[in-house]
C-alpha cells in the first residue's frame, strides 16, 4: 500500500480515538477507580486478545494460504494486517467501512487486487457466521441450563429463527459468491447507485472471478472452509473467557457458562446497532441486559462494559501504531522478489 493511504487510515483512527476519549461519559476519577479495582485481571484481558486476534489471523491466513502462493507474506504480517483492521472497524460508522478496504490494500502487493479481495469478503463472511452460529450456542446453552419463561421462550425463538435465517443467507453467498449481489445492492442505493453501476460494468470480469475464487473454497476445499470457520467460531468462544475474567474481580460466584451468555447476547444488541462506532451504548445495554436476565447484579455488567472498552481502546491504539511498524521493509522484501 502506498505510504499517503496508509497515512490516511491512521490519522482517521487516531483523529476517532481523540473524540471518543473525549466524549466518554465517565469521569476521570471513576476511570482510575476501576482500573485500580480490576488489578492485574486487566493485564490478563490484554494478554488474552493476543491469543484472540492470533486466531482470527489463522483463520484469514488458511483463507489466504489455500488460493495460491503467499510470495512473501507471512503470519506476521498478517497479524499486523488483522489487529490494525479490527482497530479501524472499531472506530468506524458502519463498521467494516474502515478495516477491511485497509487489509485489501495491504494484500494486494503479494497476491492481487482480486485475490486479496476476495480472501476478505470471505473472511468477513467468516467472521460474522461464526458469529451466528455462537448466538445458536448460546440460546441452546440457555435452554439447557435455565428455566425458560414464555417471555424468554419467544425472545430466543426470535434470536434462533433470525441467526438460522442469516445462516442460510452466508451458505448462499458460500456457495455462489458475495461480490457481485453487493454490487447489485449497491446499485439500489441513492446517491451511490449511479457509481455503484459505472463500477460494476466496468469490472463487471473481475467481479465475477472474485465470486468465483469464494465458491470455490466452499465446493473444492471443504477442510480449509471449516478450518477457518472453526477458527472463528473458537475465537468467539475464547473470548468468553474475558468475561469471565472481569467478573471474577467482582465475584466468584460466576460460571463460565454464564459468562459464555453474556458475551453472546451483548454481542448481539451490539451488532445490532452496527452503526456506531465501538458500537457505543450497544455493548453496555446488552451487558445490562444480559446480567439483569442472569439475575446477577446490574453493577457487575456495567464493570464489564467499562473494563471491555478499556481492552478496546488500548488495542485500537496498538492497531493504529502498528499500522506504520515495518512497512519499508515489506517494500524491500518484495523489490527483491520481484
Amino acid at each position: 500500500m502506498k505510504s499517503k493511504y496508509r497515512n490516511i487510515f491512521l490519522w482517521f483512527g487516531i483523529v476517532a480515538v481523540i473524540v471518543m476519549v473525549l466524549t466518554m461519559d465517565i469521569s476521570y476519577e471513576d476511570l482510575l477507580q476501576n482500573l485500580s479495582r480490576a488489578g492485574y485481571y486487566l493485564p490478563l484481558v490484554l494478554v488474552l486478545w493476543f491469543f484472540i486476534y492470533a486466531v482470527n489471523t489463522l483463520s484469514w491466513y488458511v483463507i489466504v494460504r489455500s488460493g495460491g502462493p503467499m510470495n512473501g507474506l507471512s503470519f506476521a504480517k498478517m497479524y499486523k494486517y488483522t489487529v490494525s483492521g479490527f482497530a479501524l472497524n472499531y472506530v468506524t460508522p458502519v463498521g467494516l467501512m474502515g478495516g477491511e478496504p485497509y487489509r485489501i490494500m495491504e494484500l494486494t502487493p503479494y497476491v492481487g487486487v482480486e485475490r486479496a479481495t476476495s480472501s476478505v469478503i470471505l473472511y468477513v463472511m467468516m467472521h460474522i457466521s461464526s458469529h451466528f452460529l455462537f448466538w445458536i450456542s448460546a440460546v441452546l446453552i440457555y435452554v439447557v441450563f435455565y428455566p425458560v419463561t414464555v417471555e424468554m421462550g419467544i425472545l430466543m425463538g426470535c434470536i434462533l429463527v433470525f441467526c438460522l435465517a442469516m445462516a442460510a443467507l452466508f451458505v448462499k453467498g458460500y456457495k455462489h459468491g458475495m461480490a457481485v449481489a453487493l454490487m447489485h445492492i449497491g446499485s439500489h442505493i441513492p446517491l451511490v447507485r449511479n457509481k455503484v453501476k459505472h463500477f460494476t460494468e466496468k469490472y463487471a470480469s473481475k467481479l465475477e472471478n472474485i465470486d468465483s475464487q469464494i465458491s470455490l473454497l466452499h465446493k473444492q476445499k471443504k477442510s480449509t472452509f471449516y478450518g477457518a470457520l472453526l477458527s472463528e467460531y473458537s475465537a468467539r468462544m475464547i473470548s468468553c473467557v474475558e468475561i469471565w475474567l472481569i467478573l471474577n474481580v467482582l465475584t466468584t460466584d460466576v460460571s463460565f457458562v454464564n459468562s459464555i451468555l453474556i458475551y453472546a447476547f451483548s454481542t448481539l444488541m451490539a451488532n445490532l446497532l452496527f452503526f456506531m462506532p465501538m458500537q457505543l451504548g450497544g455493548r453496555e445495554g446488552g451487558f445490562a441486559l444480559a446480567v439483569d436476565g442472569l439475575s446477577m447484579a446490574g453493577a457487575y455488567g456495567v464493570f464489564a462494559a467499562l473494563i471491555t472498552r478499556i481492552r478496546e481502546m488500548v488495542w485500537i491504539v496498538i492497531g493504529l501504531a502498528i499500522m506504520k511498524i515495518g512497512n519499508k521493509k515489506d517494500s524491500d522484501d518484495r523489490e527483491k522478489q520481484g
